[in-house]
């Protein structure tokens, strides 16, 4: 489990925006999964003592399970907030979140109640660029066994998964990753149809 640190930001804090994937894929006492996201988006922006000026929501998206078949389709969103707050704390807000919401740690890639995944925090790298980019350039083999044990900024996976960059692209199109160079649009448009076109947006009644 990743370990998140820092302190709770406060009025002389820089700002700085937070971009957070949000996924679900198994009921919880809260109800089916979009739900769960539903509430669970509230609960960030609360916790995060974000102003709702200072929040965006992506839409919501059924996308099915990473990898293929490990599971029920997901309800996949993002956030992108405005918060005083550092990594570390963001973090550990996330992780809070998701214990209150019934999430297990059993598996990797497995079925969740709530999975918060903190994308980004403006241009921030962390813990450094030889790291991350270690972490970006794993082969996939072992991106099933192997994980990190410190906060990895901007997201190592991130600009591989057509169920971030999609709802992603709602909130934050113009973000550039610091190391890429590529915008959230320009690393959706690198995916392959076939994953853009298996995320699908869900209808705002639903």
């Amino acid at each position: 489990m990743v370990q998140g640190s820092g302190q709770a930001g406060d009025a002389t804090s820089p700002r700085r925006t937070a971009l957070i994937a949000l996924g679900s894929n198994i009921d919880s006492r809260d109800g089916r999964p979009l739900d769960t996201l539903r509430k669970a988006t509230g609960e960030v922006s609360s916790q995060l003592h974000a102003d709702p000026a200072d929040i965006r929501h992506a839409r919501f998206y059924r996308t099915p399970a990473y990898p293929a078949g490990s599971g029920p389709d997901f309800v996949n969103s993002a956030m992108a907030v405005v918060t005083r707050h550092s990594a570390g704390r963001i973090l550990s807000v996330l992780h809070g979140v998701e214990a209150a919401f019934g999430r297990v740690r059993a598996g990797r890639w497995g079925a969740r109640t709530l999975d918060l995944d903190l994308l980004a925090v403006d241009g921030e790298v962390a813990p450094d660029a030889a790291t991350l980019r270690r972490w970006i350039d794993l082969p996939p083999e072992r991106q099933r066994t192997e994980t990190p044990d410190r906060l990895l900024l901007p997201h190592p996976r991130m600009q591989d998964r057509a169920f971030v960059l999609v709802p992603l692209a709602d909130v934050a199109p113009d973000w550039t990753h610091p190391l890429l160079g590529l915008t959230v649009a320009q690393m959706l448009a690198r995916q392959p149809a076939a994953d853009r076109d298996a995320v699908v947006a869900l209808p705002p009644e639903t």
